[in-house]
């Protein structure tokens, strides 16, 4: 490579590829910044040969595949999106442990650095800090179908020849160019592979020589980073890297602190400025002038706007963008609910025909009870609502993959401001639900970019409060029951409850908890693209087979657990007793008025008289009949609801029933809400499993949303509260347990639950004051 700022100084590469790679494949790293295809790739090239999982000692999640080229097989590691390898934030880090790792067995022979042709001066500043690094580097053009039609012609042989890789072409959503950058990175991998070497100028090369001398006589960190490498890093001020010199040897680690600082006075008094910003200076003027001469060629039409951009004129306009933001999650929530109507009818008459079938197959009994109540009463309420999940995710994913969603966060930052937050914060709470249909535990994962730790604690104790997809269902069945003229409008206003909620709870915190100043926000909006179908479809099975995954295990377990705490212990024969009694004295008496009515009707019937007597007669006893029936219909119950009271969970939900009960809740409500610390979807399941059990009227309505809408003790009011607590309260377990994991602490886990739920219960309170005054 010929540069009149850079040369290639002759470090001892890595050997050929060993047997066992040969064998077991070659591990080759995914890079790339954030939105520049990196994650289509990876998909395209590993198609359903995924796995994930967390990286070593950090939540960071960890996706890789296995694909192959020419018959050798490869390890594909998609490493999260980033700009540099600064560990500014934990996938920054993440993505420099991965490259150069501690045990060099696990270091990648190769990366492929996925790039945007559009913004391609930002994304070789990554692949230059990836070279300085000492990796083979293989630069895969993408979205070069979108530059095209920008009429944007990129030389990538002359660009290959001045950066000193090989660059490809690719199209990541129609796989073009793809199987040559894999290839290419095979090639790489078998290759000793030289650190990139660039010159930062009479101010920090001086520095920067003597920091690398010293670095390489002490043999400092050497088997895992290059010297000059380490020096640059401590000249940036990276307080990881510094952390890792001091523990390995303090002695050396003064010394090239005292370099440092020399410098950094030295450029403060003479240039105003920090080494850190001359070094980055220097590397975009070494990207510059691998660019210049024709490498990039832009349209003479400098007066044209890109589709991009006209759009943004208008979706990110300061008064139309808010209006159609809020229009089109209201279109979602509209569509979710005329489209989904159909299918979800299907599901429910499909589980109310595998009841009717059991309950026909198995003996009365416990085994029938199970079955029916339990498993098919609980799981079945909850895959009923499947299908306006899938719809939802449907349209989620299009917002997500069109770029739409980005420009939500946009618009949303001056917002979150407001309320002591940061504009990185809205993608979490979008993710956590800020768009219905989300969960808390990506959203959560996601604060690990923000860069103020205040601002991400603030962040990452109210995203529960979003309406996550586990808590959707509940929603949907609410509504249903008692608003199902405004579906729509409900589930919409929900969801901006949910915000407005979370806003005020986070200022409360950025004054009390997690008092500290504001960090400023910059944020990269990704251009407008039509998803393909195979990418919407693909997130929402995802999304979906999560659900339906969850309900068919720890839903199922739930609801098998809960149906024997609503079952166990039966009464005793003593308990029974008065019930029983006054039954079957009802039936002695119904008995003799059964024969008089079928007598009289014979009668009737067999003259073909219409005897007025006979008819007021026959009238009489009708109605003394329907009296007793309702009688002991209603002994029956009374039977069937001491029966559930006196199970674990009845004593358990009468035990805070008192405590509920100025919401409008009864204890299998409260039973619900406490099984829904579990998993949010298992509140649907446990009330269908409660409210299935005390069932003895074989003319009640089979669903769930109709028992609810004909019981006398539920009413709008009892819904609105109900759905309020439910936004609101302790987060599931398994948020509960990521809270704790990244927030660093118990106490936050037991803070998240005591407060969510004291936050939600005032809500609730509130919205039955309000209830009560509209509907009475």
């Amino acid at each position: 490579m010929s540069c009149p700022m850079c040369e290639k100084r002759g470090i001892a590469g890595e050997a050929a590829l060993t047997e066992e790679e040969r064998k077991n494949g070659v591990r080759i790293a995914l890079a790339g910044n954030p939105n520049c295809g990196k994650t289509t790739a990876f998909n395209a090239w590993t198609g359903a040969h995924q796995h994930v999982g967390n990286y070593p000692g950090v939540t960071v999640e960890k996706k890789e595949g296995w694909t192959s080229s020419g018959g050798q097989k490869v390890l594909l590691v998609d490493l999260p999106g980033t700009y540099s390898l600064t560990p500014y934030s934990m996938e920054e880090r993440v993505v420099r442990d991965v490259l150069a790792p501690e045990n060099a067995a696990e270091r990648p022979r190769a990366v492929i650095d996925v790039i945007d042709s559009a913004t391609l001066e930002r994304g070789l500043f990554l692949a230059v800090q990836i070279r300085e690094l000492g990796q083979s580097v293989v630069l895969a053009c993408n979205m070069m179908d979108e530059a095209r039609r920008a009429g944007m012609t990129i030389d990538l042989d002359r660009l290959s020849e001045r950066f000193g890789v090989r660059a490809v072409p690719t199209v990541a959503r129609s796989g073009e160019g793809l199987d040559k950058a894999l290839a290419l990175a095979l090639e790489e991998a078998k290759k000793p592979s030289e650190p990139l070497v660039i010159s930062y100028g009479p101010d920090v090369d001086p520095a920067l020589l003597r920091m690398t001398r010293l670095i390489e006589e002490k043999k400092l960190l050497t088997s895992r980073y290059p010297a000059r490498w380490t020096a640059l890093k401590l000249l940036e001020g990276d307080e990881v890297l510094r952390a890792q010199t001091e523990g390995a040897d303090a002695e050396t680690a003064r010394e090239l602190e005292a370099v440092r600082s020399a410098l950094a006075e030295h450029l403060a008094s003479t240039l105003e400025t920090t080494p850190d910003a001359v070094i980055s200076d220097y590397r975009y003027g070494f990207i510059n002038s691998a660019l210049r001469g024709g490498v990039v060629r832009k349209s003479s039409s400098k007066d044209r706007l890109a589709f991009t951009d006209k759009l943004d004129k208008v979706l990110t306009n300061t008064i139309l963008g808010p209006v159609i933001m809020l229009a089109v999650v209201y279109f979602m929530f509209w569509t979710t609910f005329i489209v989904g109507a159909y299918p979800q009818g299907w599901v429910e008459d499909f589980f109310g025909w595998l009841g009717e079938m059991m309950t026909g197959v198995l003996p009365e009994g416990l085994v029938q009870s199970l079955v029916v109540d339990g498993i098919i009463g609980g799981v079945g309420g909850v895959l009923s609502f499947v299908p306006l999940i899938l719809i939802m995710f449907l349209i989620v994913s299009f917002l997500e993959d069109s770029g739409y969603m980005a420009r939500m966060a946009y618009m949303l930052d001056r917002v979150m401001r407001a309320f002591g937050l940061h504009g990185s914060s809205v993608m979490p709470f979008i993710i956590a639900g800020g768009i219905a249909g989300g969960c808390a535990i990506p959203g959560v994962m996601a604060t690990r970019t923000m860069r103020s730790e205040k601002e991400r604690m603030a962040t990452m104790m109210t995203l529960p409060l979003m309406t996550c997809g586990a808590k959707i269902p509940v929603f949907l069945m609410l509504t249903a029951a008692f608003f199902a003229d405004n579906q729509a409008g409900i589930m919409f206003a929900i969801t901006l409850c949910g915000w407005a909620v979370a806003l005020l709870v986070s200022l409360l915190l950025r004054k009390t908890v997690f008092r500290g100043a504001s960090t400023p926000f910059v944020m990269e909006l990704p251009p407008y693209r039509l998803p393909t179908l195979r990418s919407i479809l693909t997130h929402t099975w995802e999304r979906g087979w999560m659900y339906i995954k969850k309900a068919g295990t720890v839903i199922l377990a739930i609801s098998v657990i809960l149906w024997a705490a609503l079952t166990f212990p039966a009464l005793t024969e003593e308990q029974s007793a008065p019930f029983e009694a006054k039954i079957a004295a009802l039936d002695e008496r119904l008995a003799p008025l059964d024969e008089a009515i079928e007598t009289l009707k014979a009668q009737l019937e067999g003259e073909g008289s219409a005897d007025a007597a006979m008819q007021t007669m026959l009238a009489s006893l009708t109605q003394q009949k329907e009296e007793l029936e309702n009688a002991k219909a209603d002994e029956e119950n009374a039977l069937a609801s001491e029966t559930v009271r006196n199970t674990w969970g009845g004593r358990i939900g009468q035990f805070v029933e008192p405590l509920f009960r100025p919401l409008g809740f009864d204890w299998r409500t409260d039973v619900a809400l406490i099984s829904g610390v579990a998993a949010k979807e298992a509140i649907l399941s446990t009330m269908g499993t409660a409210y299935s059990i005390g069932e003895t009227d074989p003319d009640e309505p089979d669903s769930l949303s109709a028992r609810l809408a004909a019981d006398p003790g539920w009413s709008k009011t009892v819904a609105l509260s109900l759905m309020l607590f439910v936004l609101i309260y302790s987060p599931c377990f398994v948020t509960l347990v990521v809270l704790k994991n990244e927030a660093g602490g118990w106490r936050w886990l037991f803070f998240s639950m005591v407060f969510n739920t004291a936050v939600a219960y005032l809500v609730a309170w509130g919205g039955t004051l309000v209830g009560r005054m509209i509907w009475g």
